[in-house]
């Protein structure tokens, strides 16, 4: 029958370059083993050196492509990215709250790696006032952890206060993810489960410039797993390892920030 196959929908931005955004969602959802759709937000002119133009989609044509969607497929588990600008977000929130997409993975992307803005400063009010609370789990990276709070994350203390802070705004399941922090061993996340429960996720820190895409990757995952119907630890320690693997085995793409090598997990024997 019809929609029986696990269905996904990212909603985001693209990456010219093939590295970010709904590029590597769509990547990323087709390792897992699931039919990725996407609702594409703003438009980007970017390469592995940086992101040198973009437009957001209008806002009508955003919502013809919610709208259509839901008339023909039964999505199990929806994850946004890039939203660009507070209307944009405010309009996909709508949305969101007039379609059941399953569970919502909320990427709250603010800056690209190579440091150039995705989210305009009035969007982050935003984000974390209107998106943040709809989140079944949010994946943000210590500045967006901190862009969101108010606090300075400077320890492993002060990331399980973050998360706390995060799961006050709404968010049910926290995953704070730790590859900005200075450690130069290791690249550890902290997940806070809505249950209460918390744990680390550790990995060694890989000495690479090819980690472009790596948190759309690790939410698009997550998303994947939870449309299969894993539960919400066992989806987030799977993206754990399928980000690692990614990052481990690269692959030789441009000539700045590289892309993941997204076929690596199955490659390496891991499932």
């Amino acid at each position: 029958m019809a929609n029986e196959f696990p269905e996904t929908l990212t909603i985001a931005g693209t990456d010219s370059g093939g590295g970010a955004g709904v590029m590597a969602d769509l990547k990323t959802m087709q390792e897992r083993e699931v039919f990725g759709t996407a609702v594409v937000v703003a438009v980007t002119a970017q390469n592995t050196l940086g992101v040198q133009d973009f437009m957001a989609v209008p806002q009508h044509l955003i919502d013809e492509q919610f709208a259509s969607l839901a008339a023909d497929f039964n999505i199990r588990a929806c994850k946004t990215g890039m939203l660009a600008d507070a209307e944009h977000v405010h309009d996909v929130v709508v949305n969101l709250k007039e379609n059941n997409f399953g569970p919502l993975t909320v990427d709250p992307v603010m800056i690209a790696k190579g440091g150039a803005a995705l989210l305009a400063d009035d969007a982050v009010t935003t984000v974390r006032d209107e998106l943040v609370p709809l989140a079944d789990v949010l994946t943000p990276n210590l500045p967006e952890a901190e862009r969101l709070t108010g606090l300075t994350i400077e320890s492993s203390d002060e990331m399980v206060k973050a998360a706390l802070a995060l799961q006050d705004l709404g968010a049910k399941n926290i995953v704070i993810k730790g590859g900005h922090e200075a450690t130069p061993d290791e690249a550890s996340d902290f997940v806070l489960m809505a249950d209460g429960r918390s744990f680390w996720l550790t990995a060694p820190r890989i000495d690479t410039v090819r980690t472009h895409g790596t948190g759309d990757t690790l939410s698009s995952c997550i998303t994947a797993e939870l449309a299969k119907g894993q539960d919400y630890e066992t989806a987030i320690r799977i993206s754990k390892d399928f980000v690692t693997a990614a990052i481990e085995n690269t692959i030789p793409v441009g000539h700045g920030h590289g892309p993941l090598n997204h076929w690596a997990y199955g490659q390496g024997g891991a499932q």
